[in-house]
């Protein structure tokens, strides 16, 4: 396989649909984020980071998408769609792409099947102001996903 490759692309994609937040943050779904969407057990109030380690750590977690990505998709693929793959598993998780019917269809070789997969994906769970959660499609969602089905269609 050689060197884990991700596209230039892909790395642009995600740090539009994330955006750089140098100051830890609650997003929507209610996690500690920072950085270019970065999340873990690290993350929590009051932690600031520079911008190069929001750098450092969106490649790091593309890089562990990717990984992801290879080891779940059976069939050959660009490393344009293997970058919209790693930013649905950067953004998603790998469990979701794993148990979906976008990884049954491209593990099928339907390629063009897959990629109408990517638009269903733009609900999330919203904590709202009382503490109460609703399950919702979120604008950057439909953005980012659109996004990564034009990538995942580029030659």
């Amino acid at each position: 396989m050689g060197a884990l490759v991700i596209p230039q692309a892909a790395l642009d994609l995600v740090k539009k649909a994330e955006g750089c937040y140098l100051d830890a943050y609650l997003c929507p779904a209610g996690k500690w984020t920072i950085g270019y969407g970065h999340t873990g057990p690290e993350v929590g109030r009051g932690l600031k980071w520079t911008q190069s380690k929001a750098e450092e750590a969106v490649i790091r977690d593309l890089l562990e998408a990717a990984v992801d990505v290879n080891s779940l998709v059976r069939v050959p693929i660009t490393l344009n769609q293997r970058g919209a793959l790693a930013s649905f598993v950067f953004n998603l998780g790998a469990t979701n792409l794993k148990s979906s019917t976008m990884l049954r269809l491209l593990n099928a070789g339907n390629y063009q099947g897959a990629v109408k997969e990517f638009p269903k994906w733009v609900n999330a769970t919203v904590i709202n102001k009382d503490g109460s959660s609703t399950f919702q499609p979120l604008p950057g969602l439909v953005k980012r996903r659109k996004a990564e089905a034009e990538l995942f269609d580029t030659p």
